[in-house]
């Protein structure tokens, strides 16, 4: 993408993972909301951004964060709210082993408590190293973090994949995290 959809998807991130009021719009229960509606908010905001402009924002986020309803006419963040939706993802099983990216400075923290939600719904566990390790870049120096998910799932913890293939859980006990060199 292009530094004017960066700038772009970060705002429609912060209204529809974070902040909808903060633009006056009103999400549905599943995180939803009229195109029109958020075209027409973004602009009076201070962010134009033109349904061609979505629609591109859309289809060519590295990390498919946002997702149009079947007919098109609506749209939601894909994961990663901190504001109180449901979007719907049913418990699945996961892969004997799932990767989270982190930044060093979160290390000891995690040392002590394992990896929690915080804020957000959910903690997010990618299937690559790779896709670990552009998520946690964003904050520092990363490191690697190997999940035991075969066995959280066998301990009857719970897991969800959203649309775009990340793995949600609520919390990862430090027990099941190998911190990798």
């Amino acid at each position: 993408m292009n530094d004017i959809q960066v700038k772009q998807s970060k705002f429609l991130s912060f209204a529809l993972r974070h902040r909808p009021d903060k633009i006056g719009i009103t999400l549905d229960e599943s995180g939803w909301v009229s195109v029109d509606e958020l075209l027409e908010a973004c602009a009076k905001n201070g962010t134009s951004i033109t349904l061609e402009q979505l629609q591109a924002i859309v289809a060519h986020n590295d990390k498919k964060r946002f997702a149009f309803s079947d007919a098109g006419k609506r749209i939601r963040a894909s994961q990663g709210h901190s504001v109180e939706v449901d979007l719907g993802y049913k418990p699945s099983i996961p892969p004997a082993t799932l990767f989270h990216g982190t930044a060093e400075q979160f290390v000891s923290g995690i040392k002590k408590g394992g990896l929690v939600k915080g804020k957000r719904h959910d903690v997010h566990l990618s299937l690559s190293v790779e896709t670990a390790t552009n998520v946690g870049k964003r904050h520092g120096k990363v490191v690697m973090l190997q999940i035991d998910a075969g066995a959280m799932h066998r301990d009857g913890y719970k897991f969800r994949v959203s649309a775009n293939g990340v793995w949600l859980t609520e919390q990862v006990p430090v027990g099941y995290i190998k911190f990798l060199p």
